[in-house]
């Protein structure tokens, strides 16, 4: 699909010297940190002191993560098909695998826990299955969820994204500026006007149109990823600056429409429209950070070991970590009871990093790795390789 075109013996951001495509270590940054700062909203919302302003001012800054999000996933998803484009008859099954067989896994594994600990409903096999069909459904099995449901969206959607990428190619800033005009008005109505969308019945998260902008600029910037991470590069500084600036506005948004009256929560809430200027600088800002880690990378360093793990583990990660979250404040909590706020939140966000890695990696080495983490079982990996070897010694 790009347009862009390279040179003989040239390295560029997309390209090796060799004219092969290059693995962009920019995008495992910006995946990694994305979705530390998951942790980190869920973390906080579930230990911050109700009048904590820092805390809830931090808060807001974190719900930028759903945004970057979708904007990654179109980026990943359009830029993976330029390069390698299947039929696609081969590219959903796929990518359902291993997006769709976690969702169904890890709604079960969250329903059926809540069914078991709650009085009212253990034992009621008929609840357990109608909330575990709604819970399909909606994305509402728990509160992460829905992330899988819009990126399953995407997915079936993605013929239609990559044909608007390339009838409009001659367009694509007047694309942008349609798209995130209209993303302003449609955070607005979530955010100023609720009443405005009681027909989605709470349920507006859950829907692929409510992330238009995102996904579509994701879509075109993978369309120009080479101009584009190469812009990133020279305007490093310019977009790190931009990137600041924006998170003073957005944390001035916030403290304006406290000042007007509205909960320290309300006020940060994702889906409104100083969230669209946010979201977008941070995606950019953090690819701005990958790029200056792409370029001085050496391969096989401690560094580049750690980088690349917790980019293959991440999305493994992301499914656990509330399960963690839940076992660690769960009732009476023990850890409530040692730890007090504000301190409750980085000690959680601690204990759930670490118990969230330590499960993917042991889900990792079993047959059920593709429902629990969305990947391949590693010791499979290791299985294939032994015997690939084995037969290329001609034992």
């Amino acid at each position: 699909m790009s347009t862009a075109t390279t040179t003989p013996g040239v390295q560029t951001p997309t390209r090796t010297a060799s004219g092969k495509p290059r693995h962009l270590y920019e995008v495992d940054v910006l995946r990694i940190l994305t979705f530390a700062c998951v942790i980190g909203v869920h973390t906080t919302s579930h230990t911050i002191a109700t009048d904590d302003v820092p805390l809830n001012a931090l808060l807001g800054l974190l719900h930028f993560t759903r945004l970057v999000f979708f904007s990654l996933t179109a980026f990943v998803l359009v830029y993976s098909w330029s390069l390698r484009p299947r039929p696609l008859a081969q590219f959903w099954p796929r990518r359902f695998l291993l997006v769709g067989v976690p969702y169904l896994a890890w709604s079960s594994v969250y329903v059926v826990a809540s069914w078991l600990i709650s009085p009212s409903t253990r034992g009621d096999v008929p609840a357990l299955v109608t909330t575990y069909a709604q819970g399909i459904v909606t994305g509402t099995s728990w509160y992460h969820l829905y992330f899988l449901l819009v990126t399953m969206q995407v997915y079936l959607l993605l013929p239609v994204i990559v044909w608007l990428v390339r009838v409009t190619r001659r367009h694509h800033v007047a694309v942008l500026v349609v798209t995130f005009l209209l993303q302003l008005a449609v955070f607005a109505a979530y955010k100023y006007w609720p009443h405005s969308i009681d027909w989605l019945h709470g349920y507006q998260k859950q829907f692929f149109f409510s992330y238009v902008f995102f996904i579509v600029s994701g879509a075109v910037a993978a369309d120009h990823a080479d101009a584009f991470l190469r812009f990133i590069r020279v305007h490093r500084r310019a977009v790190l600056w931009a990137f600041a600036g924006t998170g003073g506005l957005t944390l001035g948004v916030w403290w304006l429409q406290v000042g007007l009256g509205q909960s320290l929560y309300a006020a940060g809430t994702p889906l409104q429209p100083v969230q669209v200027l946010w979201s977008t600088a941070v995606f950019v800002g953090f690819l701005a950070i990958g790029a200056a880690w792409a370029d001085r990378r050496r391969a096989g360093s401690a560094l580049a070991r750690v980088v690349d793990y917790g980019s293959d583990r991440s999305f493994g990660i992301f499914l656990s970590h509330p399960f963690m979250i839940w076992v660690l404040l769960y009732g009476d909590s023990w850890l409530e009871a040692v730890v007090p706020k504000p301190w409750l939140t980085l000690v959680t966000y601690v204990l759930v990093l670490v118990l969230s890695v330590a499960v993917t990696e042991a889900f990792r080495w079993t047959p059920l790795s593709v429902p629990l983490t969305g990947r391949p079982s590693r010791a499979r990996r290791v299985r294939r390789r032994t015997l690939a070897g084995c037969v290329a010694a001609g034992r």
